[in-house]
């Protein structure tokens, strides 16, 4: 006797609506990680309009060894707040944690005598 095979049936892919949203928001994914990113590290890369400190407008000091922004602080304006004075120092060097090294060159705004 001879056999005859069958063709398998095919069966059509199917989707739900759930579905359809997984693939939708899998396919999307890929542009969502990619905009996040942009969004948060392209920033900073981003050139500021602000021109920095005009010339003469503040002197540089070299940093001795020891020397904290507060001791360099108090020694350039022994009557101004210490406060006021690092957090000066620090906006115009643009120092994230207010550490300096011995050897480092800062610029001290010209409001405050340098006394050294």
């Amino acid at each position: 006797m001879t056999s005859i095979a069958a063709p398998a049936p095919t069966t059509r892919l199917r989707l739900t609506v759930r579905g359809r949203r997984v693939v939708a928001f899998l396919a999307a994914l890929p542009v969502l990680i990619a905009l996040t990113v942009a969004a948060l590290g392209g920033g900073a890369a981003l050139a500021s309009l602000d021109s920095g400190a005009p010339a003469g407008s503040f002197t540089e000091v070299t940093v001795m060894s020891g020397e904290t922004l507060w001791s360099i602080a108090e020694d350039v304006a022994p009557g101004a707040d210490p406060r006021d004075v690092v957090a000066e120092i620090t906006r115009l060097n643009a120092l994230e944690n207010g550490v300096v090294s011995a050897g480092q060159r800062i610029a001290i705004p010209s409001e405050y005598t340098v006394q050294r």
